[in-house]
């Protein structure tokens, strides 16, 4: 790990050899055909066309992996010494193809044309190295390409997927988005807003002890929390409906659960009862108001809706614990 990190048993870029450069760009355009090629695996059934976006960007890879080969051979051989990025002091790095999974489509496109940039830097500081005129001929050579494909994306985008196709796929990531994340989330958020509400505030209403209060409140935010996780988790694998990957789904109703409870359960760590219950009651105002929000953004639910369903349902709920508590 501290080899990672501090750059220990790497050599710096200036101590490489023009064999050693040539080998270094050679591997780095190979890495990033795969991981264009990544890209639109990932991508190719749901956005199709920005797949072929990243395929043809694989191809610009290539072609330039078979310019650096081509060139090795007639200088050093047919035998290319082992070089990668990470042996190197300094040098960009990669992320993972895995990652790009938990990325959104307009952030993977960008992702593409840091890329770019990059070898761009790389190509104009290994040209400024080399005396060889043929060698700086082509590290200049693909300097200039590399800057060109830093729109590289941008375009094959406008050729590939036209605005109208564009806004299709935005729309589609947007849905998917909502169905993995916003839809399990928000059903967590108000079940662990609204149906805490009534043993927390009953609880403290009866015995008047903040710390008895906060200890009901914690239980109950946890185990709504681990019940409605496990419960999304389980009752769909997002196969058929397309909701997307059961466990993120389930982290999503499960955590949300547990903060909603938790929002005016926390209060109650405050000693003094009327302090802890008046800020209690505020976070829950706060937190009903925050759900009917996320419905009229991201579900299109009319605010009036919204406001009847959340704010006046949690009010019902809260009167009810407070008549049960004060009983």
């Amino acid at each position: 790990m501290f080899t990672r990190v501090f750059g220990f048993g790497k050599r710096p870029f200036s101590a490489l050899s023009e064999q050693e450069v040539l080998a270094l760009a050679i591997s780095s355009e190979e890495d990033d055909s795969r991981i264009y090629l990544a890209y639109a695996d990932m991508l190719r059934d749901d956005y199709p066309h920005s797949a072929r976006v990243f395929e043809e960007m694989a191809a610009e890879e290539n072609t330039h992996r078979a310019q650096l080969i081509e060139l090795h051979r007639t200088k050093f051989g047919d035998r290319i010494p082992l070089v990668r990025r990470e042996h190197v002091r300094g040098y960009f790095d990669r992320k993972p193809d895995w990652l790009a999974k938990n990325l959104p489509l307009v952030r993977i496109r960008a992702e593409a044309e840091n890329m770019e940039h990059q070898a761009h830097q790389f190509y104009l500081a290994a040209a400024q190295r080399t005396g060889d005129a043929d060698i700086r001929k082509l590290l200049g050579d693909l300097a200039v390409q590399e800057k060109a494909h830093e729109s590289l994306a941008r375009r094959l985008t406008e050729k590939h997927a036209p605005e109208d196709i564009a806004e299709e796929e935005e729309s589609t990531e947007r849905k998917r988005f909502i169905l993995t994340y916003v839809q399990p989330g928000l059903a967590g958020l108000m079940d662990g807003s609204v149906s805490t509400l009534a043993p927390i505030f009953a609880t403290a209403f009866a015995t008047q002890n903040t710390a008895t209060t906060f200890i009901v409140g914690l239980s109950a935010s946890v185990g709504a929390g681990i019940s409605m996780g496990f419960t999304e988790a389980a009752h769909d694998d997002g196969v058929l409906s397309g909701r997307g990957s059961p466990i993120r789904r389930g982290l999503a109703s499960g955590i949300m659960t547990t903060l909603g409870g938790l929002g005016h359960a926390l209060p109650y760590l405050i000693p003094h009862f009327g302090t802890a219950t008046t800020v209690a009651v505020a976070v829950v105002f706060v937190e009903l108001w925050a759900i009917a929000w996320i419905q009229n953004h991201w579900m299109e639910t009319p605010w009036s809706r919204a406001i009847i369903q959340v704010v006046l349902g949690g009010a019902l709920v809260f009167a009810a614990g407070m008549l049960i508590g004060s009983a």
